[in-house]
């Protein structure tokens, strides 16, 4: 049997030790140990990778902790925007969802746009008709009301602001979450969930649901979930990046991941980490900021819940 591997993340930034109280600290490890074991269950009973990361990201999104689903920011309208995506490595079908409302786990929508319909990606009022077609019960606006994210928004509503989620705060919560693991046939997957930035506008989407950008998963090379400046990770590619110096270049994982992360998005001003798997169970989980919340656990006996580098 193949060696089988699940990473997660719950996001990248500004993550100095002591920020935290120790109470919030055995939080997020704790949210954080349930969501792998979650999602290495399935790998363990012969489940895919894409049930796997599915998984375990759904758990992610079901904590307030985390920036996506029940943990979501808020939009300069005091609503919430959520993007998700999830791709399959042997197969490269993929599904993708932007600015959806209501819905309690948006990777789950994400991969029935990839399941049940032709399409990649669907955004906005299409994305929602497509969740009601398929018996998506929505969750009212009382469900993502988290405080501290409330508190967030409102010290800079009704200006220009806006706020990525990793940037410094006291006690703030950090947060795009995502998972990619490989199966015991070798195959691999990604998935990756947000609910954007605080106070955002005009409907702005980040790298999150962006094939290639924020998440993306190829058996020939890798599988990676992105967190961090969305907008310099759209510029980057920074997933399809991450595989493309693989193929390429002929890198192994860390070393295409470390290239990308800590180096070429540097470069262009952008910052964040990536999770990122290969066909042998191989792990990375690189990061140019102070913290990545990140969770990692292998049939080769690889444990790993870490938070501060």
């Amino acid at each position: 049997m193949k060696t089988i591997s699940i990473v997660i993340h719950g996001g990248a930034g500004t993550l100095r030790k002591g920020m935290m109280t120790p109470k919030k600290e055995t939080a997020y490890k704790t949210a954080l140990q349930l969501a792998l074991d979650s999602g290495y269950s399935v790998l363990k009973t012969g489940g895919t990778a894409v049930d796997a990361v599915e998984k375990a990201v759904t758990v992610l999104e079901d904590s307030y902790l985390f920036n996506a689903g029940k943990g979501s920011v808020f939009t300069a309208d005091e609503t919430h925007e959520m993007d998700a995506s999830i791709m399959d490595g042997n197969s490269l079908n993929a599904g993708a969802v932007s600015l959806i409302s209501g819905i309690k786990n948006p990777v789950s929508l994400a991969r029935d746009v990839m399941e049940k319909s032709e399409h990649v990606f669907l955004a906005g009022v299409g994305a929602m008709e497509f969740a009601k077609k398929h018996n998506y019960k929505l969750k009212d606006d009382t469900y993502f009301y988290d405080e501290l994210r409330h508190q967030q928004w409102l010290e800079i509503k009704d200006t220009d602001n806006f706020q990525l989620d990793h940037s410094l705060k006291k006690d703030s919560k950090f947060g795009t979450v995502g998972a990619v693991a490989c199966d015991s046939n070798g195959n691999i997957a990604a998935a990756t969930s947000t609910g954007g930035m605080t106070n955002k506008r005009f409907g702005r989407v980040g790298d999150s649901p962006m094939i290639g950008s924020g998440n993306y998963a190829n058996n020939k090379t890798c599988a990676v979930s992105c967190t961090g400046s969305g907008e310099y990770f759209i510029r980057g590619v920074v997933a399809y990046d991450v595989a493309c110096l693989i193929e390429h270049k002929g890198m192994n994982l860390v070393e295409a991941s470390d290239e990308v992360i800590n180096k070429r998005i540097l470069e262009i001003g952008g910052d964040g980490g990536l999770i990122a798997v290969d066909t042998n169970g191989n792990i990375a989980m690189p990061f140019n900021t102070e913290g990545m919340y990140r969770a990692c656990k292998s049939s080769t006996g690889k444990e790993e819940i870490s938070i501060y580098k």
